[in-house]
């Protein structure tokens, strides 16, 4: 994508940072962003998918401990960019997805330039007036961080519902084998 697109930013939804070393994942995360020409935005998670880590032969551990890792790993990512020669060639958003009230959604209000939440329009805003919270006590402006939710093609219908809960992105999650005929009314109702 990187090298096959030219104006479209694009990433992961998302990249478990317990795959691979965080200082390799920072230095990959801006070889593909020099590749694009300043496009790629890192898309990170604390992992959840049990069956991925079987496959890979990674721990899995708690949940206690992935979340841990991921703070640990944010950092040390955020860090490593900061060294980087070249550093990224574009601005390199980092978008978080995260669902969890405590840890979690305090790492996006400290460290993300994108969240990714997921669930009903009425849960996803109730994550969002948490998220909102945490930002007040970390003292940063909520406004800074673009809010996005992951949804299915059977929850495009209500689209009008989660941009009046403050959903900027609608990400949609493709089906195999790909249709992308449920999304063609959003689009069409979609600003140009």
């Amino acid at each position: 994508m990187a090298v096959a697109t030219s104006r479209a930013p694009f990433g992961a939804m998302v990249t478990s940072v317990s795959y691979r070393n965080p200082d390799l994942l920072a230095d990959m995360a801006r070889t593909i962003d020099q590749l694009s020409g300043g496009r790629f935005i890192l898309g990170l998670g604390a992992g959840w998918f049990e069956r991925d880590y079987r496959e890979y032969g990674y721990p899995f551990g708690t949940k206690a401990d992935r979340v841990r890792a991921f703070g640990q790993a944010l950092a040390r990512i955020k860090a490593r960019l900061q060294k980087l020669n070249p550093p990224p060639a574009g601005r390199m958003p980092i978008l978080i997805g995260a669902g969890g009230e405590r840890v979690m959604l305090r790492h996006v209000a400290e460290h993300a330039d994108i969240w990714n939440g997921f669930g009903t329009p009425e849960s996803w805003a109730a994550k969002n007036r948490v998220l909102d919270e945490w930002c007040e006590r970390v003292g940063r402006d909520p406004l800074e961080i673009e809010r996005s939710v992951l949804v299915d093609g059977s929850r495009l219908d209500a689209a009008a519902e989660y941009a009046a809960a403050g959903v900027q992105h609608l990400v949609v999650e493709v089906p195999h084998p790909y249709d992308l005929e449920p999304a063609a009314s959003v689009l069409a109702a979609s600003p140009a």
